[in-house]
């Protein structure tokens, strides 16, 4: 053993910094618990996936539409990709990248494989609840309409809103003859309920990004992740917030017939 009292000062200093080094240089070289996600794809729900159509209605007549209503999701590294230091150091500095913890984005303790189960699962409960929501909303018989919904390679419940908006923009547009998206790109995000309400998603940032970059100039947001969307966003695209079914048809409507003053902001 050696007492550091015995070194000279710029000696003692380099000793001490010793298992600093050495500490950084593992961290830069161990996995860390994160994910990094940035802006992923959009899917037109008025228009066609795979080559079949992403809504499918039949039991009452159907119209033909003009703009689209674009669902959007956000890309992350998967539950077992292993994330170092530098590459959280590159996304933590960048406005199309979020650093986020692994356990916010997927269940621990899950294998691949259960977690793109579970979210396939999710996916499929949220389009039950956006027929529902949209047959309730427009007072139609579920045992007489059927609605089927066709999205490959999407997971979760996030496409819940803007799913509805597509059923009911299929039958009944704007109500008054027109389109609901009046002809425009409509992009937004959203989980909803079978009796219409919308719920906060994560990740609205990124998905605001994915949006404006595929063509949208509004973008409906859960209420309560306003403030969320607002950072980084896009110029040119309008956040138009909504916590039910009812809101985000009526805010569509006033935009189409051009009664702005009837439609909230973030």
């Amino acid at each position: 053993m050696f007492s550091l009292s015995s070194l000279s000062r710029p000696r003692a200093l380099a000793l001490c910094a010793v298992p600093v080094v050495a500490l950084f240089a593992v961290a830069g070289l161990a996995p860390l618990p994160f994910s990094i996600a940035q802006p992923g794809t959009t899917a037109d729900v008025l228009g066609a996936d795979k080559g079949r159509e992403v809504i499918t209605v039949s039991g009452v007549p159907v119209r033909q539409t003009e703009g689209q209503l674009r669902m959007t999701t956000i890309l992350a590294t998967g539950p077992s990709e292993d994330i170092d230091l530098a590459e959280v150091a590159d996304a933590w500095f960048r406005t199309d990248r979020a650093v986020l913890p692994r356990e916010s984005v997927y269940p621990s303790g899950k294998s691949d494989k259960e977690i793109e189960q579970r979210n396939l699962g999710q996916m499929k409960e949220s389009q039950d609840a956006a027929s529902l929501a949209a047959l309730g909303y427009l007072k139609l018989d579920p045992a007489k309409v059927k609605v089927q919904l066709h999205l490959a390679d999407v997971g979760g419940p996030s496409a819940g809103l803007l799913f509805s908006l597509g059923i009911v923009d299929k039958i009944d547009g704007n109500g008054d003859g027109g389109d609901l998206t009046g002809g425009r790109t409509i992009a937004g995000t959203g989980t909803i309920t079978p009796d219409g309400k919308v719920g906060a998603v994560g990740g609205v940032s990124l998905k605001t990004q994915a949006a404006a970059r595929d063509g949208a100039t509004v973008f409906l947001v859960p209420k309560d992740e306003c403030s969320q969307a607002r950072a980084e966003l896009p110029k040119g695209l309008r956040l138009v917030p909504v916590t039910t079914l009812s809101d985000a048809v009526s805010s569509l409507r006033a935009l189409g017939q051009g009664q702005e003053s009837k439609v909230p902001g973030c």
